[in-house]
């Protein structure tokens, strides 16, 4: 059995919690384990079931590489990453799905990927070149992995990417081409089952090449209000997340960011990073901030962006940022900005063209 504890994992991240803990879920469910069978998932990661199955819980990229080395010796199927990447869909990727998924056409939903893919995954990078008749994407990962896991990974993105690029075109990408930087597995001819177009292996780099002509079709199910939101969104999320910037403020930013704000508090916090939460208060205070004034200043962000940027009620508001009952928002909102979350609309929020 591999243990990630003795790979050469050394990157000074991969032992931070901000990783959605519902991938790890969804491996489990493809794999078709019952409850009695997910420590066998977990093996190594020291993840019980229960913390597995809370949606605040935040996974560290050695656990969720662990947890994808495991299921090589779980699955049944030796397509096991293409399967995987059929099943993660848009809704599975929190703001960066839905900004994907409403975006105006092909190429804007490949920018979204490429700049906010940090929000979901901490360890994978994408980045685009273009040239005249095309727009080629390349995926990097941080960290060492195995061939297995690279593997797994690279093809679980994808098809994650080609289920997301024919939605926008409506249609099989049947133009595009994409090289795969493993060698032709024995399943290679599955892989038509899953992916449109032509595909290569044994490559320098993962890569896949979209004609121009597809990346301009417009996507017919976008709605600009939408798009426009999801896109505040995801870039206050990378504001509020500072890259390059590896404080403990930072570390919580980006779990917050990565889970539903209203679920994480300082005990998960806390225990996520591996230390108490007196000791976390002491380390924040040294940065001259808390937990309180981190957790206020994302949740008052949100709540603007969503005044601002849509025509949800207040309730609303309340409901997705969490709020069990709105007049605690409320109350929230006036100690944030001195004023009413009604009034705060009114002054602030641009007439529409």
């Amino acid at each position: 059995m591999y243990d990630i504890k003795n790979n050469a994992l050394m990157d000074e991240n991969v032992d931070i919690a901000n990783i959605p803990s519902n991938y790890a879920r969804m491996i489990g469910r493809e794999l078709a384990l019952n409850i009695r069978e997910l420590p066998q998932l977990l093996q190594f990661t020291q993840l019980g079931i229960e913390q597995l199955m809370r949606d605040e819980t935040l996974l560290t990229a050695r656990q969720l590489v662990q947890i994808l080395q495991n299921s090589v010796a779980l699955s049944e199927h030796a397509d096991f990453g293409l399967r995987l990447g059929k099943r993660l869909t848009p809704t599975t990727h929190g703001a960066m799905g839905f900004l994907v998924n409403s975006s105006p056409n092909l190429l804007m939903a490949l920018k979204a990927f490429k700049e906010f893919i940090p929000t979901r995954i901490s360890f994978a990078r994408l980045s685009l070149e273009y040239s005249e008749s095309s727009v080629n994407m390349s995926l990097h990962f941080d960290i060492p992995l195995s061939a297995q896991v690279h593997r797994i990974l690279s093809e679980t993105c994808a098809v994650i990417l080609y289920e997301c690029a024919e939605f926008i075109v409506g249609r099989p990408l049947d133009e595009a081409k994409i090289c795969f930087a493993h060698p032709e597995p024995d399943y290679g001819q599955t892989y038509a089952n899953y992916l449109s177009g032509r595909y290569f292996f044994s490559a320098p780099e993962i890569k896949v090449e979209f004609p121009l002509s597809l990346c301009n079709i417009l996507n017919a199910s976008t709605h600009q209000d939408s798009y426009l939101l999801a896109m505040r969104q995801c870039e206050n999320m990378l504001q509020q997340l500072q890259p390059g910037k590896h404080s403990y403020v930072y570390h919580i930013q980006k779990m917050m960011l990565s889970s539903s704000l209203g679920e994480l508090n300082e005990e998960h916090i806390a225990a996520s990073l591996f230390m108490s939460k007196r000791t976390l208060a002491r380390k924040l205070a040294v940065d001259g901030t808390s937990f309180r004034e981190i957790r206020d200043s994302i949740l008052s962000q949100q709540a603007s962006s969503y005044l601002l940027e849509s025509n949800l009620s207040v309730d609303a508001i309340a409901t997705l940022l969490n709020y069990h009952d709105s007049s605690n928002f409320r109350r929230a909102f006036k100690r944030w900005f001195q004023t009413s979350p009604s009034e705060y609309r009114y002054k602030n929020k641009k007439p529409s063209s």
